[in-house]
């Protein structure tokens, strides 16, 4: 594949899964507090999407999901290889995101008299966010990549 069609695959799939990431985790995390607000969930949604955004920039994804599909001889996009990307990429976008917007909400909650743990917060919260991360990943990943794919050999 060409370079250039690769590179806009790749910047389509990191703004297109960070969008889908943000957007859930934050509803989920303010679900979960119980103190749901939309101007809440806008501030969250784009905290965590400009994470989501520099991790994809970042990292490169794709390098290290065939490099460990090679190193495990699993074949690309097959529902192994998908299982295992998920994870991967859970583990490196979901506790970066979900430690910055725990601290955020925890030092609200404390500035307002609450009396809590942020060890306590953070374990609960990213135990749901890593859950629910990775059925994003898995279920979005590849649908994203083949309209990626699609969009990017046409342009």
């Amino acid at each position: 594949m060409d370079e250039k069609i690769g590179r806009k695959i790749g910047m389509k799939m990191s703004l297109w899964m960070g969008i889908t990431l943000s957007f859930f985790l934050s509803l989920t995390g303010l679900l979960m507090s119980g103190h749901f607000t939309f101007p809440g969930l806008l501030i969250n949604f784009l905290i965590s999407l400009t994470i989501s955004l520099v991790i994809g920039f970042l990292v490169p994804m794709k390098k290290v999901t065939d490099s460990l599909d090679a190193k495990l001889k699993l074949e690309p996009r097959s529902i192994k290889a998908n299982l295992l990307n998920s994870l991967v990429s859970d583990l490196i976008y979901t506790p970066v995101i979900t430690i910055v917007l725990t601290l955020i909400a925890y030092r609200q909650a404390v500035a307002h008299g609450a009396s809590i743990s942020y060890g306590a917060m953070l374990l609960s919260s990213l135990i749901v966010s890593l859950l629910v991360g990775y059925i994003l990943i898995f279920v979005f990943m590849p649908l994203f990549l083949k309209l990626a794919i699609k969009t990017s050999v046409r342009e």
